[in-house]
């Protein structure tokens, strides 16, 4: 095989999670890609630097719905990595897939991390799969330092993913928070 196939089959091996933490470290890679426009994930493509496309959505569903962790919540270090995602990207096009992954992986994480049941990756991740069908739709059972988390990785942000905002501010919700804590939960200029 010629070293540029064995290469491109080696980068493809270290994007192929075995684990929850190699499937983070996978998705760091993509980041890396998002950022440069270099990389395992933009071979054989035009890729400009800070640019999230439909080719990087791609490979993070794949990556978030490998067999090894399928049946797995995502974890922590995984919803990281995408937010580290989303924040490189600075121009977008991917037609909404990536921010519909963000928001249903950080619900899947949130969700499981709070002890409630969650369905397997290949559910909760699909776009044919409507967010509402299985996340918690009210704050009652969502772990409060997950909310807290999930709220810090939202200050400040560029690109505002408007279906997790919505996801947390269900979660959430108005009355289970008194209005001087709102302005904590999203960086609203108050």
């Amino acid at each position: 095989m010629p070293a540029s196939k064995t290469n491109d089959v080696e980068a493809i091996d270290v994007l192929e999670p075995s684990c929850r933490q190699t499937a983070a470290h996978a998705l760091t890679i993509v980041r890396d890609g998002v950022i440069t426009g270099e990389g395992p994930t933009t071979k054989g493509r035009v890729h400009f630097s800070r640019e999230l496309d439909a080719d990087d959505a791609a490979w993070c569903a794949r990556i978030l719905t490998a067999a090894a962790v399928a049946n797995e919540p995502v974890s922590r270090a995984e919803a990281q990595a995408l937010f580290e995602i989303s924040d490189a990207a600075t121009e977008r096009s991917d037609n909404g897939r990536f921010d519909d992954l963000l928001a249903k992986a950080v619900a899947h994480h949130a969700a499981s991390e709070s002890g409630l049941p969650v369905p397997p990756r290949s559910v909760a991740l699909s776009p044919d799969t409507e967010i509402e069908s299985w996340a918690p739709m009210k704050a009652s059972g969502v772990d409060t330092e997950v909310l807290e988390w999930i709220a810090s990785q939202m200050r400040s942000k560029r690109c505002i993913n408007r279906k997790l905002m919505a996801m947390v501010a269900t979660f959430v919700g108005v009355a289970a928070l008194p209005l001087s804590q709102l302005p904590n939960v999203f960086d609203i200029g108050m």
